[in-house]
């Protein structure tokens, strides 16, 4: 199957604008924040606001594509293709004012994401990828992104959102990889993802993930040379437990201490 992935990603931009325009309004100003559970799980007017807005615009264009989104859920694909739409990832980050949440658009073809965009409307950032490509757009202008080499964990920065989400053998086996690494930072969701893309980390270990967690994700990270994978080297494009990774050399031990 050929896709027509210059159009499909200038859509994707499409949806980015509209979902950009939905949010800022709310970002470090008051609104409302509902709870989904619980256990506090955010929810603002920004997360559903975005979400309609992207899901009128993909309805219009392209009726027989299917939507997965976080807040209103599925709607069946006539054509193979699914947008997954995460409108804000990083709900925590954004009702506290941190720049580090982004939106997430993602689009499969028969289960397989073939391309994503992670933007951050706050910092103009926009990460775009499409398996073998990949590229930042932002105020500097546009640059392609590369992965950086790394020999192994001993020289890794490794990154996860919460540790304390990782619990039980989770818990056990993040801490092993993180007594590996050279340098761990915590609290940036998507934006992590974005910067092992970018070449400035080296990768990201998390669990309880779903799919329009890391869809978009995939095709940004494999675009620059790296890759995505589940703990036991599986494909990772429905969520769970998983690893990105900027250098084969640092999949392959992150994944022996992970087993």
């Amino acid at each position: 199957m050929t896709h027509d992935l210059p159009h499909l990603l200038a859509f994707a931009d499409t949806l980015a604008d509209a979902a950009r325009s939905a949010i800022l309004p709310y970002f470090r100003a008051p609104h409302t924040i509902e709870s989904k559970g619980a256990v506090f799980d955010p929810v603002t007017e920004a997360d559903k606001g975005a979400e309609r807005a992207m899901r009128a615009l993909i309805e219009a264009a392209f009726p027989d594509h299917g939507i997965l989104g976080e807040e209103f859920g599925e709607k069946p694909s006539k054509s193979g293709y699914q947008w997954v739409l995460d409108p804000i990832d990083g709900t925590r980050a954004f009702i506290s004012g941190l720049p580090l949440w982004g939106v997430l658009i993602g689009l499969s073809y028969e289960g397989k994401p073939i391309a994503g965009i992670m933007d951050q409307p706050y910092l103009e950032e926009r990460y775009r990828g499409w398996n073998d490509g990949a590229e930042l757009v932002s105020r500097a202008g546009r640059r392609a992104l590369k992965t950086r080499a790394c020999a192994g964990l001993r020289e890794a920065t490794l990154s996860t959102t919460d540790p304390y989400i990782l619990r039980g053998d989770d818990g056990h086996a993040f801490t092993r990889v993180r007594e590996q690494v050279k340098l761990t930072r915590y609290g940036y969701d998507c934006y992590a993802y974005a910067m092992v893309a970018a070449g400035t980390m080296d990768c990201v270990i998390e669990s309880g993930l779903k799919p329009f967690d890391i869809c978009a994700l995939i095709p940004i990270i494999a675009g620059a040379g790296g890759g995505v994978c589940a703990w036991d080297g599986d494909d990772a494009s429905l969520g769970g437990r998983v690893l990105a990774y900027g250098d084969a050399r640092v999949r392959d031990e992150a994944l022996s201490e992970l087993r």
